[in-house]
């Protein structure tokens, strides 16, 4: 499985890149081991209040404030404000969260499902579908409720640039029953494509920039989105499945199986391709438009002439 490199493949990583490497393992398998020792509850907490506090005094903060005023022109300042730090307290409970998946998962009562049955026609059809969602809450959740269903899928991820602390959040993920991962690249693409011939279905993000793409409108404004999800669609005849996720109060969530996205093929692939990745991109600014202080506004999602093009405020 494709990731980053380990010490000595091909002398790519010297002695010191590797020291550094394992001290952040070892304080990053800290940080997991006491969210574990305090618990679900006051892991969430802790990790909402220390982004609450420090995550408005970081440069990102400004991404958060200039995505808000995009999406949300007629928002007063003040009220963007305060949606820019909620967001950042969802953001360290997620994180927090992440060490204690295996306590949070449907057997544990904190999540609601709804749309299983459409989750148990898949398992029962035995055929892939394209899972897709966007970064909304804790995204692990989703994965969980999968998992939990019994619809074998691959997951895709973005590889730690640290090899050693890939290694803990993959275990944390196995924790609670993510084993199929497919990791983003080449070597990815590959194994999604093996794994969807085998029946399995695949899980994807769709949601960030990714300048390759074609050109769609989220919140009213251009962006490029990933055509990856459309195109598995077509090439194995499937639909694609969204998925999205709510925080509820008391570290509960709600994740839901929405109507499913049919990819029509009219024999124009490039449109065709178009209009599956706008569906998709609809659905998700549908998501954060109910619940927009669960979205992951970190992000630099709009191309750099739509900021450019902000007034001073």
């Amino acid at each position: 499985m494709a990731g980053s490199p380990l010490p000595g493949d091909d002398d790519k990583v010297g002695l010191g890149q590797d020291l550094i490497w394992r001290l952040e393992a070892v304080a990053f398998a800290g940080f997991i081991g006491l969210m574990r020792l305090i618990g679900l509850e006051a892991a969430s907490n802790l990790g909402g209040w220390l982004l609450r506090t420090l995550g408005p005094r970081v440069g990102t903060h400004r991404i958060v404030l200039r995505n808000l005023r995009i999406a949300f022109p007629e928002m007063s300042r003040e009220a963007r404000e305060r949606l820019a730090v909620e967001q950042w307290e969802q953001t360290g409970r997620t994180f927090a969260e992440t060490a204690v998946m295996d306590q949070l998962t449907p057997a544990s009562g904190r999540i609601d499902v709804v749309g299983a049955e459409r989750l148990e026609a898949i398992r029962q059809a035995g055929r892939p579908v394209v899972f897709v969602s966007g970064h909304m809450a804790n995204i692990e959740t989703m994965a969980a409720v999968l998992v939990a269903s019994g619809v074998p899928v691959q997951v895709t991820y973005r590889a730690a640039n640290n090899p050693y602390v890939d290694a803990q959040i993959r275990a944390a993920r196995a924790r609670y029953g993510v084993k199929l991962f497919a990791p983003k690249g080449g070597d990815g693409a590959r194994e999604l494509l093996a794994g969807m011939a085998r029946g399995e279905s695949v899980a994807l993000m769709n949601d960030q920039k990714f300048s390759e793409g074609p050109e769609v409108t989220f919140f009213g404004q251009p962006v490029n989105a990933a055509p990856g999800p459309t195109r598995l669609a077509l090439r194995f005849g499937t639909v694609i499945q969204p998925m999205s996720v709510v925080r509820l109060p008391g570290v509960r969530f709600r994740v839901t199986a929405h109507e499913p996205i049919e990819v029509v093929s009219t024999g124009d692939r490039q449109a065709d391709i178009a209009r599956g990745v706008q569906e998709i991109t609809r659905f998700v600014e549908d998501r954060v438009r109910e619940n927009p202080v669960d979205w992951f506004w970190v992000h630099r999602r709009w191309p750099d002439r739509v900021y450019a093009a902000l007034e001073p405020e």
